[in-house]
């Protein structure tokens, strides 16, 4: 996977070459993503769904993240993302069931990497049930929902926890339930402004028919 070949952009979101990801994240070259956001109305509430990270990951294991995301190779168009939607979560999508809350530039390090992202951010309206999702074990652990509006709360720092209701699979493939109370620090560490830009554009567009 480190060896994937990545397509490599400017500050001024230019391409420039193709880079390994290896070396995309140990020099910090912009590079293009892929994420997709769930989300369900029940009556008059809306809920989005996080997947868990396993903790075979490198990076952010056993942290709650976007629903489905993903980095796009060299030969791969922003179209071509939705796969990573069937790979991780077993939900077989077209594109064109996606809605598009454009692009986002940002940047997270630590001390394993500089990862500076140009995300294509897109939203599907679902009807699911958490029975539905069959997942990556190598990728995703489990399927959580939280209520959209405690969501926003909690990365505008109006309140300090949120309550998440899902399941996560053992390492035999039993689904086992969970519903608890979690913190920011239990969410992979995009910057609040992140956060905060995201859920914005999801309320506007779940608000629409």
């Amino acid at each position: 996977m480190e060896k994937e070949l990545l397509k490599i952009y400017n500050e001024d979101s230019q391409q420039i070459g193709v880079a390994t990801r290896d070396e995309v994240h140990n020099v910090g070259h912009w590079h293009e993503v892929f994420h997709c956001w769930f989300v369900q109305q029940e009556r008059n509430r809306h809920y989005l769904y996080l997947q868990l990270r396993s903790h075979h990951k490198k990076d952010y294991p056993n942290l709650f993240d976007i629903t489905a995301a993903g980095h796009l190779l060299a030969s791969e168009t922003v179209e071509d993302g939705v796969r990573e939607i069937k790979e991780e979560l077993g939900i077989d999508l077209n594109f064109r069931d996606l809605i598009s809350l454009g692009m986002l530039k940002y940047s997270v390090a630590n001390e394993h990497l500089i990862d500076n992202e140009l995300a294509n951010v897109f939203l599907y309206k679902c009807n699911l049930e958490l029975d539905q999702f069959i997942l990556q074990k190598e990728e995703v652990s489990g399927i959580v929902k939280v209520d959209l509006f405690a969501f926003q709360q909690l990365w505008l720092g109006e309140r300090d926890t949120v309550n998440i209701h899902g399941f996560y699979q053992d390492e035999v493939g039993t689904k086992v339930l969970i519903e608890s109370d979690v913190g920011r620090d239990q969410f992979v560490p995009h910057q609040a402004s992140f956060y905060q830009q995201v859920i914005s554009r999801i309320v506007r567009k779940s608000k629409q028919r």
